[in-house]
């Protein structure tokens, strides 16, 4: 008997109907700061422009702004005098401000824990390096000496 494989599945928007709908994609806050920031610079993008931006797919992207209309961040609105009717212009809504503002903060907060470690990381590095250059010196000294001695 085949055995039965679950795969665990992250809802992304904070519905009522969350558990009807549960989907393999997970909307952290990384992304969700990148799509507002973004959205926030440039509110007539289109879907495409948006992908390609943030090097995703054009479908994850669909996805990522259903959710965060979804949650109230955001207001898609059509534009009224665009030969194109699919346009949309995205609003971010006074929740969603301070939902970036949020994001925001904790964005920054975790870049500069990264800064932080990778910077004492490359310290680490940089006097592996200087040991490593004065053992060789010293050998080498050594040797010289042995030659001449």
């Amino acid at each position: 008997m085949p055995k039965l494989q679950i795969l665990p599945f992250i809802i992304a928007a904070q519905t009522d109907n969350d558990h009807l709908n549960p989907t393999p994609f997970h909307l952290d806050d990384e992304t969700h700061y990148k799509f507002l920031k973004r959205l926030q610079a440039n509110p007539n993008t289109s879907q495409r422009e948006l992908a390609k931006a943030l090097g995703i797919s054009l479908g994850r992207t669909n996805f990522c702004l259903k959710a965060i209309i979804d949650k109230g961040w955001v207001k898609a609105r059509n534009f009224k005098r665009s030969d194109n009717k699919l346009a949309y212009i995205y609003v971010l809504t006074p929740k969603g401000l301070r939902a970036k503002t949020k994001l925001t903060a904790n964005y920054l907060k975790r870049k500069l824990q990264e800064y932080d470690a990778l910077q004492r990381e490359i310290e680490q590095m940089q006097r592996e390096a200087a040991l490593s250059s004065d053992m060789l010196q010293d050998k080498e000294h050594i040797r010289e000496e042995k030659k001449s001695g």
